[in-house]
């Protein structure tokens, strides 16, 4: 300390002016909404609104969408974030406009290999790729598909999803339950500890322009040991296809090779890159697994704190699949109170809590003016839980999804998984197989809350999906005379 004493005054004045500076342009944007008019929380500098993340990003979104009402103003870092929750702009900002003044999510540029997945891709490439992989996702193909997810799942939903992926997009037979140490397993595991803690992203966060020279350094969000594993792993496998004789089972990595070899007629637009392959196969990989065993969790924990929509929802297992019978992929589509009862706990634990744009030119919306480079965000969590749109909205009510009741819902005040020309392109293949291991479970067993069962759960913070810290349920024999008790534990932050 006493070093600094002995500086001179030169040094002095020139530490002065570069923490002037720091502080000058961490706060350069935070008079961005008072000069538009909007509301929102007081910003700090450097951080802006991000420390209020640490009781979770849903938690931050449901007391703002309370205090300031339809749109707000946060900022993460200096960024201004305009927040909206008006059906009407909403749906302008995500489908009308969604070419003309919109580009998808902030892209920090820190993607290592995957700069070309298809939910990182922008403008013409999303479009091309987009284009290629919608096939894949069709109800004939996941037909195709229904049989092969059919694997072990009593104890754990998360090895069921990576079971079910694996197999599904690459013929991959991974009994991760039984095997936890499969590389495939810890690897994905490392890839998904992401958090708003994470250094790199605060460094970008606090200074943007720090982002491209990160991406001249090669840095990026995600480990380099695990993308180099898996771009190994699949090339590996996509060599074997070709070099060998026997005829591959149609995957979707299977029909991402096909495109490749230009079976549509010459155009080179309907392929896809051997680069570009290996992204699409590895952003599946991760956005398929914690996303769908996080929705089955969630919907395990609805059953067993609401017995009777639980037993409501067997008796239909029951009527449409007697004597535990088979399951076929179009009875199970057409069943409609699972439907709902999986709509509504998507509802209250939407998995992707916030939905992103960034205006690449200025527009006006609703009488607001949003200028070129703001970032404007749907938060899915408030407005699923909008008392003015859903009654008793903390309740698990799956009438509210029934016919009759779900036409008049709309649908830019629902959207789990995201709305308009960039939604999920893996919606239709998670339902199917969220439908399809709940009915099987549900066709031998119930859910059941036990003395550590937290009565509302807890959830991770600074995550950007919703996930719970630990889940303890028992399964209990269902229709047998003495029932056998099987504990089961989902503890998504191991």
């Amino acid at each position: 300390m006493g070093y600094f004493l002995y500086l001179s005054a030169e040094t002095w004045t020139l530490l002065v002016a570069l923490v002037t500076l720091a502080f000058v342009y961490s706060t350069w944007m935070f008079g961005t909404f008072k000069k538009l008019g909007v509301p929102g929380p007081k910003p700090i500098p450097f951080f802006g609104t991000m420390l209020a993340y640490r009781k979770g990003v849903f938690h931050f979104d449901g007391q703002c969408f309370k205090k300031y009402g339809k749109t707000w103003g946060i900022f993460d870092g200096r960024q201004p974030v305009l927040c909206i929750t008006d059906p009407a702009m909403i749906k302008t900002v995500l489908v009308k406009e969604c070419y003309s003044f919109f580009i998808n999510r902030r892209n920090f540029r820190l993607n290592g290999p995957l700069y070309d997945a298809v939910s990182i891709a922008e403008d013409d490439q999303w479009r091309r790729i987009r284009s290629i992989l919608s096939p894949s996702f069709t109800s004939g193909k996941l037909k195709e598909h229904f049989h092969f997810m059919t694997v072990c799942f009593f104890r754990f939903f998360g090895p069921y999803s990576m079971d079910v992926v694996t197999s599904s997009a690459f013929s991959i037979e991974i009994d991760s339950l039984n095997n936890p140490s499969d590389p495939f397993v810890t690897n994905i595991k490392k890839m998904l500890k992401f958090d708003f803690l994470n250094p790199l992203f605060l460094a970008v966060a606090f200074f943007p322009f720090l982002g491209p020279v990160f991406e001249k350094m090669e840095f990026s969000f995600f480990p380099s040991s695990v993308t180099d594993f898996f771009y190994a792993s699949l090339k590996k496998i996509k060599s074997n296809r070709e070099t060998s004789k026997q005829k591959s089972r149609v995957d979707i990595l299977q029909l991402m090779i096909d495109s490749q070899k230009n079976l549509t007629g010459g155009d080179p637009d309907k392929a896809l890159s051997d680069h570009e392959i290996l992204s699409q196969a590895m952003i599946f990989l991760f956005a398929g697994y914690e996303t769908t065993s996080s929705s089955l969790t969630f919907l395990a924990y609805n059953l067993a704190t609401n017995p009777d929509v639980m037993k409501k929802l067997q008796q239909e297992i029951d009527a449409t699949f007697p004597n535990k019978g088979p399951i076929d992929y179009q009875t199970l589509m057409d069943m409609e109170y699972l439907d709902a009862a999986i709509n509504e706990s998507l509802r209250l634990y939407p998995i992707v809590n916030r939905l992103e744009r960034v205006a690449k030119a200025s527009v006006e919306i609703n009488n607001l003016l949003i200028p070129k480079d703001m970032v404007v965000m749907v938060p899915v969590w408030p407005l699923h839980r909008n008392p003015e749109i859903w009654p008793e909205p903390e309740k698990f009510k799956p009438e509210r999804f029934t016919k009759g009741n779900k036409e008049t819902i709309d649908p830019y005040t629902y959207m789990p998984f995201g709305m308009g020309p960039r939604n999920c392109i893996g919606m239709r293949f998670a339902l199917v197989s969220m439908k399809l291991v709940m009915t099987k479970i549900l066709q031998r067993f119930s859910f059941s809350v036990c003395n550590e069962t937290e009565v509302r759960l807890q959830m991770l913070t600074f995550q950007l999906s919703a996930t719970v810290k630990i889940l303890l349920l028992i399964f209990l024999v269902y229709f047998a005379i003495s029932c056998s008790v099987f504990h089961f534990l989902e503890c998504s932050d191991s």
